[in-house]
């Protein structure tokens, strides 16, 4: 008996890219065989873009020098923001292919894959390579007898490997069975169960071993139809629907070729199911038979699913919404806005009738597990297009009035000043009908809790940028709690994360706790706590979640961790022969009134695209097939505001720079006047070839010179407050954005200065703006805040050595944020090896000695390192 529940289950699948592989895709093989990697990086992108969470590069070919090949293409991916985002699977036959990509990869790596084939000697050495790289990995159900075929042989396998796997420590999240999907429908009698031995396979092994991961290749399913795409897709889809709720996480397949379940042919998807599923010795031959009449039906079928266009603009937003077609959806929406009008009715309805409704029934989709998670971002973005062309005219009328879905109290905590992401969820929110009192930035509990209660709110939601922002949104909770509270509270901001949202806030508060990843899904976060059916569902999974996250990290405090120590004695040692001389200029330099016009010069656009969470690298965005269109006019009204800015001088850009003597002592800066500054050192264990570094390395303890750097863009609050009277939102978010980016672009402009000019230890640097943006110079500039440097606590100290405030107008807040918002801080390291790196987590052994050398209570120490505890 097959479970078909996948309510759950679907929302937690992971898609698998599958065409960055060499092997499965003639198109990619062509294209990296002839050296043509521009265009490959093409093909990864494209893949996130349809929705892949993961993606599988493997460049297993007879005429590549696979590691040349795995190595140039994944560094290539970890210059593109809008690919390195989602995790690599390195995936080869050969474990020296396998090192080399592990070499290239930021984040977590998977690797793809090890087995028992050659005994469990070779097994065990291999796990314990991909666990020195922090890799989680693919353990394929094969043996010292070969691939495991049927439910049996592949129970036995993985929990032999997985006993194996702990005997060593290795991590049992960190592990994915692939038990084999083999081809079904292949006139062999002996094939006809493979697809139920593998679902029931994945749910006996969920069982017995606790916490690993599925996996599974799609095409090996349907190989016996291959050239006959409708039929594979239609397989594909039907497998997912059985396998997703038996436990399978993830599946390698094209993310844009997955169908609808509910709106494959009935004849086929019953045939289909009839062959997964094994009900009868007929199966095989009834879908064979049907199959001839869906081959090469492929173009002929897509010129048929235009007659949708002769449909009412109602059905037509539906179909567009779930089939993810934005083609047409401005023009069907202005239609529709139209047809309201004339009815005497305003573009607010078009959002809560057919927008809405045709949303709801992508919602319901998903959640019976017949449409999968890229299916569904693709429909998002159909709705976010639709909802902009309707924005402009929705502002136009000031349209108030209109009943509510609910009421949401929205606030950027106390000690933090940043916004913009918060801003454009409440967008979201309000063009989805939701009623938004934003009360701004750095507000305390008391006031939020308040307000709260003075407008009957329905959700509380919380947003932060910097760290310490963490420990207040932790206070809040404490609060609502204090106050009886029972409202759900959600949780944002580019510093939250769905693990300290389990680990800190959820505990403090009994009632609903959600964290909110983006925009784009506030408003389905919204709709399930406010909805009388499903809010009970909604809010028991999420503590479920949150509850296993919590019983994941208990007891495992220290693990993967070296003693201090030992990651001292294994610190990075740079060549200080090649330190840089005496700053050219010593001393402080400060800088009223930097031009604007020359810093725009510097603007790196991608993350202004993401601000606005528009996927996709400057300035191929433009050109994006999905957002392109958007993306191109919001880069109009940019440009087309820069101009004002620069013409109108809205803004002043302010920044200092100064030098200073110093040597290394231990993992702390000694300046000469006696001042010091003390880091911290990663402690993860490395392989024996990995330093652990703390940018105290980079400083010579014989002598050396360190610098820092302040800049803040001022004068925007005028303009701001302009546009909130003019309801403005979008005005708002753009000049914010805009001021980001001259913030980042004097940093990168006046780093440059810095190098060529001030410290001048690169007197002869000539780089285009593209390769500043990659980071193509000597030399680091690293934050406090940041993870090389994460205590924002250091902050003060920086800012006393430049005073701040006085040379560059720039002051903290409690919680070390800067004001003005668009500003950055950090420090100078010339030495030609000195790299980025990030912290991580560190043991309580360094936390003490950190306490220690800055002479702060230890308790202090915790609460600025909170997120890099153990």
């Amino acid at each position: 008996m097959i479970v078909t529940d996948t309510t759950a289950a679907s929302s937690r699948f992971v898609n698998i890219g599958e065409r960055t592989n060499v092997t499965g895709s003639a198109a990619f093989k062509k294209l990296i065989l002839a050296g043509d990697y521009a265009r490959a990086v093409d093909v990864a992108r494209s893949q996130v873009e349809n929705g892949a969470q993961v993606i599988d590069v493997n460049m297993d070919e007879g005429l590549l020098d696979a590691v040349e090949a795995m190595t140039t293409f994944l560094k290539l991916l970890a210059a593109e923001p809008d690919i390195a985002r989602v995790p690599v699977m390195v995936d080869s036959s050969k474990w020296e292919v396998i090192e080399a990509g592990l070499k290239c990869v930021s984040g977590k790596p998977i690797v793809n894959s090890i087995s028992m084939k050659e005994g469990e000697e070779a097994f065990l050495a291999s796990a314990q390579k991909c666990m020195d790289y922090g890799a989680a990995v693919v353990v394929m159900a094969f043996d010292e007898q070969g691939q495991a075929d049927t439910k049996a042989r592949k129970v036995e396998i993985c929990t032999r490997a997985y006993k194996l796997l702990m005997g060593i420590g290795f991590p049992p999240e960190d592990i994915i069975f692939d038990p084999n999907v083999f081809a079904v429908a292949t006139g062999i009698e002996e094939h006809n169960n493979y697809a139920v031995d593998f679902i029931e396979a994945v749910k006996d092994i969920r069982v017995a071993c606790p916490h690993v991961h599925f996996s599974g290749g799609l095409s090996n399913l349907s190989f016996s139809f291959r050239g006959n795409e409708p039929v594979r897709r239609a397989m594909h889809s039907v497998f997912l629907y059985h396998a997703i709720p038996a436990g399978l996480d993830m599946a390698i397949v094209n993310a844009g070729q997955l169908d609808v379940y509910d709106q494959i042919d009935p004849a086929l998807r019953l045939a289909c199911e009839d062959v997964i599923l094994n009900r009868d010795e007929g199966a095989t031959e009834r879908l064979i038979t049907l199959a001839e009449s869906f081959k090469g039906t492929d173009a002929v079928a897509e010129k048929a699913a235009e007659e949708w266009r002769g449909w009412e603009p109602v059905k037509r937003i539906e179909h567009a919404l779930v089939k993810g077609i934005d083609a047409h959806i401005v023009s069907d929406t202005e239609e529709m806005r139209v047809e309201v009008a004339a009815r005497g009715g305003r573009p607010i309805e078009v959002i809560e009738g057919p927008l809405m409704d045709g949303m709801n029934v992508v919602g319901d989709l998903f959640g019976a597990g017949k449409m999968f998670l890229p299916q569904v971002v693709k429909s998002a973005r159909v709705m976010k297009k639709a909802v902009a062309h309707l924005i402009p005219f929705i502002e136009a009328e000031k349209q108030e009035g209109a009943k509510a879905k609910g009421r949401i109290v929205m606030a950027t905590v106390k000690g933090d000043v940043h916004d913009i992401g918060k801003n454009i969820v409440g967008v979201v929110l309000q063009c989805n009908g939701y009623e938004v009192i934003d009360l701004g930035v750095m507000v305390p509990w008391s006031q939020i809790l308040e307000r709260a209660a003075q407008e009957q709110a329905d959700i509380i939601g919380l947003s932060g940028l910097i760290t310490p922002s963490l420990d207040e949104m932790v206070t809040v909770a404490e609060e609502m709690q204090r106050a009886e509270m029972t409202i759900p509270l959600l949780i944002g901001g580019a510093t939250t994360s769905k693990v300290h949202t389990a680990l800190r806030i959820d505990p403090a508060y009994d009632g609903p706790v959600i964290h909110v990843l983006d925009a784009s899904r506030a408003v389905g976060v919204a709709s399930q706590l406010l909805s009388d059916t499903q809010a009970k569902g909604f809010v028991d999974s999420t503590a479920n979640e949150y509850e296993a996250v919590r019983e994941a990290r208990a007891g495992k405090e220290g693990s993967g961790l070296l003693p201090l120590a030992e990651a001292r004695a294994n610190a990075f040692a740079p060549d200080f022969a090649d330190k840089p001389g005496a700053p050219a200029q010593p001393g402080l330099h400060v800088f009223a009134d930097w031009d604007l016009a020359d810093l725009v010069k510097c603007f790196d656009w991608t993350p202004f695209f993401r601000a606005w969470e528009l996927a996709g690298t400057y300035p191929s965005i433009l050109k994006d097939e999905v957002v392109g269109e958007s993306a191109t006019a919001l880069f109009e009204d940019a440009k087309a505001m820069l101009e004002t800015i620069i013409a109108e001088k809205w803004l002043t850009a302010k920044g200092v720079v100064s030098f200073w003597p110093c040597h290394r002592e231990g993992d702390d800066i000694r300046l000469e006047d006696g001042t010091l500054l003390p880091f911290l050192r990663q402690q993860i264990k490395k392989s024996r070839t990995r330093a652990n570094f703390c940018l105290a390395d980079f400083i010579d303890p014989d002598g050396d010179w360190l610098g820092g750097f302040a800049v803040g863009i001022h004068g925007i609050e005028p303009h701001l407050a302009r546009f909130k009277a003019a309801h403005d939102d979008y005005n708002d978010i753009l000049l914010k954005a805009l001021a980001d980016r001259f913030a980042e672009a004097f940093a990168e402009r006046l780093h440059q200065h810095v190098r060529t000019t001030l410290w001048g230890y690169a007197p002869g640097e000539q780089l285009t703006n593209e390769a500043l943006i990659r980071e193509q110079y000597r030399g680091i500039r690293p934050a406090p805040g940041y993870p090389a440097c994460p205590d924002h606590s250091l902050k003060p100290i920086l800012f006393d050595l430049l005073n701040a405030q006085e040379n560059a107008g720039i002051t903290l807040t409690e919680s070390q944020a800067m004001l003005p918002t668009s500003a950055v801080s950090g420090f100078y390291f010339g030495h030609p090896e000195s790299q980025y790196f990030g912290v991580a987590r560190i043991g309580r052994d360094q936390v003490e000695d950190y306490a220690a050398r800055r002479n702060i209570p230890l308790a202090t120490a915790e609460r600025w390192l909170r997120p890099n505890l153990d």
